[in-house]
């Protein structure tokens, strides 16, 4: 015989009540059943746990310990089945995020992050800074739930929703001659030395901003390349050269630095939420989905 759950549930309230009919009364069924039980669990477990007689019912040194480790094991799944009940109404459980260097100075993703924390607060969240090539993997193979990440080709397994379109700058030394203009065209860059991206580092912010230029004939006169973009910064700030980037890294405030609207339409760059499509989303991931995207249309 195997013992199953019910039989410690009938066990317990027998040893609590001390008492048949009382303890059948609190189970709800009636008092000859409630004695079978008790009686194959004695025998399944070759152990008499209580001792009876016509007035009274005492437990045994053995049924005594039983009972401690009964109540531990009826505790044990119960908090069992309310951790997984919380994790799939997504109260708990974990949050594995992808993001780009640049996801952080937009302000939708650290507003959503502390929604998100303010509401579910025993969800662990795992963030991952990867430029947006190196989410693309992770994101297939299910080592991350979500990625926030630049406009790139998609394989098919992977689906996104536009989080925001946002303005691309051109960024100078404060003394460059440029610096006093209210807005720039990428002509005006033509032949300023470049900071720019390492090509092969990944980042779909290469890939955007290269082909704007060369949307207007323009090929930069690159002079330093360098993985990040607030490394890009850094050296625009010792008059290294100049470079474009998206605005939103203006928040990153560094004062030697000049940031100038470009006067073109379309130097804009896009933000996307990313996620495979062969997976279908958790509670966790559902909830921050909506946080982003509800902030998207404000």
């Amino acid at each position: 015989m195997n013992i199953e759950l019910r039989h410690l549930r009938y066990f317990v309230a027998v040893a609590e009540e001390l008492h048949f009919g009382r303890a059948a009364q609190r189970l709800h069924i009636s008092q000859p059943p409630l004695s079978q039980q008790i009686q194959q669990l004695e025998q399944a477990m070759a152990a008499r746990l209580f001792s009876r007689t016509n007035r009274s019912v005492q437990l045994t040194p053995a049924g005594e310990a039983f009972l401690q480790d009964a109540r531990a094991t009826l505790l044990q799944v119960e908090q069992a089945v309310q951790r997984a009940a919380r994790i799939h109404h997504g109260q708990e459980g974990e949050l594995r995020i992808g993001f780009t260097s640049s996801a952080p100075f937009t302000g939708l993703m650290s507003d959503a992050l502390y929604q998100f924390r303010q509401r579910w607060p025993e969800v662990h969240i795992q963030m991952q800074e990867n430029n947006t090539r190196q989410q693309l993997t992770p994101l297939h193979e299910g080592r991350l739930d979500l990625g926030v990440m630049r406009n790139t080709p998609l394989p098919a397994d992977l689906q996104y929703r536009l989080l925001l379109r946002e303005p691309l700058s051109a960024v100078v030394h404060w003394a460059h001659p440029l610096a006093d203009a209210e807005t720039l065209s990428v002509q005006a860059l033509a032949s300023e030395p470049f900071v720019f991206f390492d090509p092969q580092g990944g980042t779909a912010l290469y890939s955007e901003i290269l082909a704007l230029l060369h949307r207007y004939q323009i090929t930069p006169f690159i002079t330093q390349e360098v993985g990040e973009a607030m490394t890009i910064l850094g050296l625009v700030a010792t008059g290294l050269g100049v470079s474009i980037l998206p605005a939103s890294f203006r928040r990153a405030r560094l004062a030697d630095v000049v940031w100038l609207p470009l006067q073109e339409k379309d130097a804009t760059s896009e933000v996307w939420l990313v996620w495979s499509a062969q997976r279908e989303p958790t509670a966790q991931m559902r909830n921050m989905m909506d946080l982003l995207l509800r902030g998207a249309e404000k």
